[in-house]
């Protein structure tokens, strides 16, 4: 009988013991948190989230934001004073902010954390307006001190401030193709304009070559770019860069050239600046051996299987009579892969 007597007033003394050193826990925690409170700010911590390479506001910018109204300026201000969330939609509103988080730490300094919106392509758009587009198909303004290492996409339809339902699709191929360039090193250097048709159907300017690449729409991007690459590398690498007036993608499993005349070919070579287009041709080959890994194997697949196939006669009855006016036939060149 004393036994468990002396059992259950055990319990009850650890139970008792427990409660008191939770409540004291508690006592300090809240005793901590009032004096936190009443002291007052001592500074402002910035901490910026995002691409390094295309920081378009500074830790001094988002600090003279803040601390330049006079009735949210959080510094040498009680804690218990400072409204929070006003300040943190006072940051979102800058047009490089995609969001801001903000709390007081232990030392009394208000940290404000910042992502900012990160540019996937720079957009001109046929009445001369610029801007960029962002990861989520934002706007962005531009910036009169940085200038963001993205791919530009010329002669878009639109300026309305919203994506129109007749631009969603273009807009979201845009997107593809700029981010899918950024992720490469090779195709950074090689792509130095994307021109936007009236057919709202991309063609690429590349830095290298005297030719234009029709891409089609902004669909299969990453299998069109390996195709590309394919082409370059075993076409391309054999027969010269400004042999083919066009180079079309936009078909499946297969690249379809346009080959140049003679005459235009002796022209252009005549007129090129060879010192750049050998120091172009240097850079792009280093990427292209030592480039992004993740494209490199399948476009090796590609090459080993590429073949000549000659091309068939277009059936459309404008185009024949237009090749029987002029007397001439358009060369071409049709590059399949995978077909023996």
């Amino acid at each position: 009988m004393q036994t468990k007597t002396h059992r259950a007033l055990k319990r009850i003394g650890s139970v008792l013991l427990w409660t008191a050193v939770l409540t004291g826990f508690v006592v300090l925690l809240v005793a901590a948190v009032q004096d936190k409170e009443d002291g007052k700010c001592k500074g402002i911590v910035v901490k910026l989230v995002g691409n390094e390479h295309n920081f378009f506001i500074e830790e001094k910018d988002i600090k003279v934001l803040v601390a330049g109204d006079k009735h949210l300026n959080p510094v040498g201000k009680p804690i218990k004073e400072i409204n929070i969330a006003a300040l943190e939609k006072m940051v979102a509103r800058d047009p490089w902010v995609k969001t801001a988080n903000i709390f007081v730490d232990n030392q009394r300094k208000l940290n404000i954390k910042v992502a900012q919106r990160e540019p996937v392509a720079r957009i001109f758009t046929l009445t001369g307006n610029t801007y960029y587009l962002d990861k989520d198909g934002d706007r962005i303004p531009v910036s009169a001190r940085y200038t963001a290492r993205v791919p530009v996409f010329t002669d878009y339809p639109s300026d309305a401030a919203k994506v129109q339902k007749a631009d969603s699709a273009l807009t979201a191929g845009i997107m593809e193709i700029g981010s899918f360039v950024q992720s490469d090193p090779f195709w950074t250097a090689q792509v130095e304009q994307v021109v936007i048709t009236p057919q709202r159907e991309f063609e690429i300017i590349p830095t290298l070559g005297d030719h234009v690449i029709l891409f089609g729409d902004g669909t299969d991007v990453a299998k069109k770019f390996n195709k590309l690459l394919a082409f370059y590398k075993e076409g391309l690498s054999k027969v010269g860069w400004n042999n083919y007036a066009k180079i079309n993608v936009a078909f499946e499993n297969e690249v379809v050239c346009t080959r140049r005349s003679g005459e235009e070919l002796s022209k252009k070579l005549a007129a090129e600046d060879s010192a750049k287009l050998a120091s172009n041709g240097d850079t792009l080959a280093r990427i292209m051996v030592h480039g992004n890994d993740s494209v490199q194997p399948e476009a090796a697949k590609l090459a080993s299987s590429v073949r000549v196939v000659p091309a068939r006669p277009t059936p459309s009855k404008q185009r024949n009579q237009k090749d029987k006016s002029s007397g001439k036939k358009e060369p071409k060149a049709v590059y399949r892969p995978g077909r023996n």
